[in-house]
C-alpha cells in the first residue's frame, strides 16, 4: 500500500509528498533505487510483469531522491509528528547502509545518537566498495548529509578493536548497534592462492589496491555484485583480457542481469560452468587449471547444485587472479565477548538483539542477505527494537 500511494503521487508530480512517503521506511532510496538488484527483489514480484514490464520502482525511488536532494526540505520536517518517545543515548558502531539507516530511525524515535566511523567519512561500502560509475559518491554525501541533520553526532576515526571498546561503550551507552559490516575476502580453499597476484576482491575495492593491469590478463572468480565490481573496474583500468569464471551458468549469477550484460558489452569474458582446481604459478600467478562443471539437481535444494565433470581439467594463462566469493567478518569480531555463529557472524535474535542485551547487531555482519536494501532494512528493524527495549527497561 506504501508503494501504491508513493506511485501515485509519482504520477501527480507531487515529488517531495512521494518522498515522504519513501522515508517511511527507508533513508536510502537514492543509493537503493541505483544498485540494488530490483528484478531479483520488488520487481521481480511485480504483478504487471506477468503481462508486461514491471514498474521500475528503483528508477522512481532514485528520481524522487534527487528532487529531493535539490530540496530545502530536510527528514526531520518529515519526522516532525513522529512520537519522540525515546530519551536515551545510542552509540551506533559503522557507518555504512545498516548504520546509517539505524542511527535515522533512532533519531526519529527522539534517541540522542553517534556514529562511530573507522574512516574519515561516512557511508562504508557505499563509497569504497561501489564504483562510481555505479554509484556516484555524491549521491552518498547528499544521502548521509540529510540523514545527519536528524542531529546525529558523528566520531570519525573510531575504530572498534583499535582505538574503541565495546565493553566502555556499553558502560555509557543506553544501548549499541554494530553495523561494521563483514568485508574480509572468502577463500576458495584451492592450492595456490596465496601466490603474489591473487587478491580478494572486498579489499581491492576498499583499499584501493589495484596492480598495473595494463596489457595484462585477469581472472575474477565469483558471480556477484562484487565481482561484477571489480571485473568492470579492471577492465576500466586498463587490463588487455578480463575473465569472470563462475560454477555455474548464467541464470544462476546473483548479480543482477543487467550488470552482466554490461560487463559483456565491455569486452569482459565469461566462463559459465567453470570451477577453480589450482592457481598456478613460479613465484607468482601465472596460471589457472580449471574444470567444467555440470548442474544437477540435489535432493532437498531448490537451486541447481554444480558438480565437477571428471577429465574435464584445462589451463588457462592469466597474470592476477580476484577471489570475489562472498565476504566474512574480521578476525577480532570472535573477541568482541558475544556469540557468533559457525560462519563468524555475531549471532543475534529476530531482533537483531545479540547474546549482550544492550547489544544490537545487522547487515552483513548478522549474516543478512548481502545488498544494500537487506542491510538497511535490518538497521531500520534494528532500531525499531531498540526502541522497544529501551521502553521496556525505561519503565521497569
Amino acid at each position: 500500500m506504501i508503494f501504491l500511494g508513493f506511485i501515485a503521487k509519482v504520477k501527480n508530480k507531487n515529488y517531495l509528498e512521494a518522498y515522504k512517503i519513501l522515508s517511511q521506511t527507508t533513508v536510502l532510496p537514492g543509493v537503493c533505487g541505483r544498485i540494488c538488484p530490483h528484478k531479483k527483489q520488488c520487481e521481480g514480484s511485480c504483478v504487471r510483469g506477468i503481462k508486461g514490464e514491471p514498474i521500475s520502482i528503483g528508477a522512481l525511488e532514485s528520481f524522487v531522491f534527487d528532487q529531493f536532494a535539490k530540496d530545502s526540505s530536510s527528514l526531520q520536517d518529515f519526522y516532525s509528528n513522529s512520537n519522540k518517545n525515546v530519551k536515551a543515548n545510542v552509540a551506533i558502531i559503522g557507518g555504512g547502509p545498516a548504520g546509517l539507516t539505524c542511527a535515522a530511525f533512532l533519531a526519529k524515535n527522539g534517541a540522542s545518537v553517534t556514529i562511530f566511523e573507522k574512516y574519515d567519512y561516512l557511508g562504508g561500502l557505499l563509497v569504497h566498495g561501489i564504483p562510481e560509475f555505479r554509484l556516484p559518491k555524491s549521491v552518498v554525501k547528499e544521502t548521509t548529509d540529510k540523514i545527519l541533520k536528524l542531529g546525529i553526532n558523528v566520531k570519525y576515526k573510531q575504530e572498534l578493536g583499535v582505538n574503541l571498546n565495546l565493553n566502555t561503550l556499553v558502560a555509557n551507552y543506553d544501548s549499541i548497534f554494530l553495523g561494521i559490516g563483514a568485508n574480509v575476502s572468502s577463500k576458495m580453499g584451492v592450492p595456490g592462492e596465496d601466490l603474489p597476484g591473487a587478491y580478494g576482491g572486498n579489499e581491492l575495492l576498499e583499499f584501493n589496491l589495484h596492480p598495473d593491469y595494463r596489457g595484462k590478463v585477469v581472472s575474477v572468480v565469483g558471480g556477484g555484485n562484487v565481482a561484477m565490481d571489480c571485473a568492470r573496474t579492471i577492465k576500466r583500468l586498463g587490463a588487455k583480457e578480463v575473465n569472470v569464471i563462475y560454477r555455474r551458468a548464467r541464470e544462476q549469477m546473483p548479480a543482477e542481469d543487467y550488470e552482466v550484460q554490461e560487463a559483456i558489452n565491455e569486452g569482459i569474458n565469461f566462463l559459465f560452468q567453470n570451477n577453480i582446481v589450482k592457481v598456478l604459478g613460479d613465484g607468482k600467478v601465472q596460471q589457472l587449471e580449471l574444470i567444467k562443471t555440470k548442474l544437477v539437481q540435489k535432493e532437498g535444494d531448490s537451486r541447481l547444485s554444480p558438480v565437477n565433470v571428471e577429465n574435464s581439467n584445462y589451463i588457462i594463462d592469466t597474470d592476477y587472479v580476484v577471489m570475489a566469493l562472498g565476504s566474512k567478518p574480521a578476525e577480532y569480531v570472535k573477541n568482541l565477548g558475544l556469540r557468533t555463529t559457525k560462519w563468524g557472524n555475531i549471532e543475534v535474535n529476530e531482533n537483531y538483539q545479540t547474546s549482550m542485551p544492550k547489544v544490537f547487531a545487522g547487515g552483513d555482519l548478522a549474516g543478512v542477505k548481502g545488498t544494500v536494501a537487506w542491510a538497511a532494512r535490518s538497521g531500520r528493524d534494528a532500531a525499531n527494537a531498540i526502541c522497544l527495549y529501551l521502553s521496556a527497561i525505561h519503565h521497569t
